[in-house]
């Protein structure tokens, strides 16, 4: 990270609407910089520990929440009236029914879910519950425990998309853009990596923040995340809260027990949090070139005036496996088996929210 360090220490941006806007960058770029990397620093023990500076509490921004390493401080800040802890699956089940929230209100048309995150997947799920419930349950529990944390991240995106929306449209009326929103674009380009040639902003570099920062498709999202993590029972969900098989290089990467040499010492991206992991893998479909794909299907949705949908973006993403269109159409048919199309018209519900702690229970 050294290299692209001093690389950002030496870049003098300018915002140029119609005419050029310069800023003292120093400060920017140390926001930047911890931003970048989650405000995290490493203690003794080689961990990580997670800290937002007052700098950027004060920012009214969403991008230090959007980014997926910052997820790692959020049951920091609750209040432990916003925390309950589950000992099992059963647990869960009464506090879906308590918020109305069952298989039943979905089957009779309430798209309203309430803001139920599950903050680890933990082994037990994958060693012990999934084997004492039938297929059916498990299928259920998983898709409305990922459902509330998939909303979330969208949630978050459309609030930088809606902010971006106001800078775009101002720019293109040759209005002044307030410093303000000049460092929280900086930020945001850099979080989406749209490159800023020849130190000026330009209209080329705000389509293409327009074209990335944008939501992903639940049913998409919830297949996937079935899809890559063997419903939340393999090895790296269970260790990392790893949902969607992100590779990764370095010592925080979960190793394949069958790695391939060939491909060099990669390994499986690990994350504190499943709000993390979900965040990650949206950043993902959002910056990656290889699902630009992706990204070109869903601006033709929304230039039409079209629902985004999952089978509509899953054509996007034929480089995300080797399997290739197969992959694709197992993306597809886990969608319609399940029914998960209705989800893409889900949203959350306007209350405080609720994150789910797993606990051990005492052996009798």
């Amino acid at each position: 990270m050294l290299p692209l360090m001093k690389q950002l220490l030496s870049f003098t941006y300018t915002f140029q609407p119609m005419k050029k806007m310069r800023f003292t960058h120093t400060l920017i770029l140390a926001s930047l910089l911890c931003i970048l990397w989650g405000c995290k620093s490493p203690n003794e023990s080689g961990n990580s520990s997670s800290e937002i500076p007052d700098i950027e509490l004060q920012l009214p921004d969403t991008i230090v929440h959007s980014i997926p390493l910052n997820y790692g401080t959020t049951l920091d800040a609750l209040h432990d009236s916003n925390k309950v802890e589950i000992g099992s699956y059963k647990d869960v089940l009464e506090l879906f029914e308590k918020h109305n929230y069952t298989p039943e209100a979905w089957q009779a048309g309430i798209r309203e879910i309430p803001r139920v995150y599950l903050t680890i997947m933990g082994d037990r799920w994958g060693s012990t519950t999934t084997k004492e419930i039938t297929i059916l349950n498990k299928k259920q529990l998983f898709f409305r425990g990922i459902a509330p944390l998939i909303l979330r991240s969208n949630e978050l995106i459309l609030e930088d998309r809606d902010r971006l929306e106001g800078i775009r449209s101002s720019f293109q009326n040759n209005d002044t853009i307030s410093q303000t929103d000049q460092t929280w674009l900086l930020k945001l380009s850099i979080l989406y990596k749209v490159q800023i040639p020849d130190d000026q902003f330009t209209a080329s570099e705000l389509n293409e923040l327009w074209l990335r920062v944008d939501m992903v498709a639940p049913s998409l999202a919830l297949a996937q995340s079935a899809e890559e993590s063997g419903w939340g029972t393999s090895r790296f969900a269970a260790e990392g809260n790893a949902m969607y098989g992100q590779w990764t290089w370095g010592k925080n990467a979960i190793v394949p027990e069958q790695q391939r040499k060939e491909l060099g010492n990669y390994g499986i991206a690990a994350f504190e949090s499943l709000q993390e992991s979900i965040s990650a893998y949206m950043l993902n479909l959002n910056t990656h070139n290889a699902y630009s794909d992706l990204r070109s299907r869903r601006a033709t949705l929304r230039r039409s005036g079209e629902k985004i949908t999952g089978a509509i973006l899953a054509e996007g993403l034929i480089r995300y496996s080797e399997r290739g269109e197969a992959y694709v159409e197992s993306l597809k048919s886990m969608m319609e088996y399940n029914k998960l199309s209705p989800v893409d018209d889900a949203y959350l519900a306007n209350e405080n929210p609720i994150y789910l702690i797993p606990v051990e229970t005492p052996t009798p």
